[in-house]
């Protein structure tokens, strides 16, 4: 995995668990008129489409889509909000890095 998508996934997961804190997430969410979960489907979106192009786990990303339309609903969002920051955490934690195609190799002996 490169380090944006994994870096994503680390920074939506936090976003999620943050917004899932009881009574703190639910009056950010409303004090700022929703915008939060607007910002968080647009993040969603965009870690979604890094983690297909690397071919990675998308599923912290699906369940943070329904996350962020479902979340105006109180108890429910905030269970959401927890679960899916939890799944991309442990989505960014368990992946493994792709070995890089642009590795230097050593030139092979008597190449001079």
């Amino acid at each position: 995995m490169s380090n944006s998508s994994r870096t994503l996934k680390w920074v939506t997961g936090a976003l999620e668990l943050f917004l899932g804190i009881p009574i703190l997430g639910g009056l950010i969410v409303m004090g700022l008129w929703y915008i939060p979960l607007g910002v968080m489907l647009i993040l969603h979106i965009v870690t979604l489409v890094i983690s297909s192009n690397e071919n990675q786990s998308k599923y912290g990303s699906i369940l943070g889509l329904i996350t962020s339309l479902v979340a105006w609903i109180p108890i429910v969002g905030m269970i959401m909000h927890i679960i899916s920051g939890i799944l991309l955490m442990v989505s960014a934690a368990t992946s493994k890095s792709k070995p890089s195609h642009h590795q230097i190799q050593p030139p092979t002996p008597n190449s001079f």
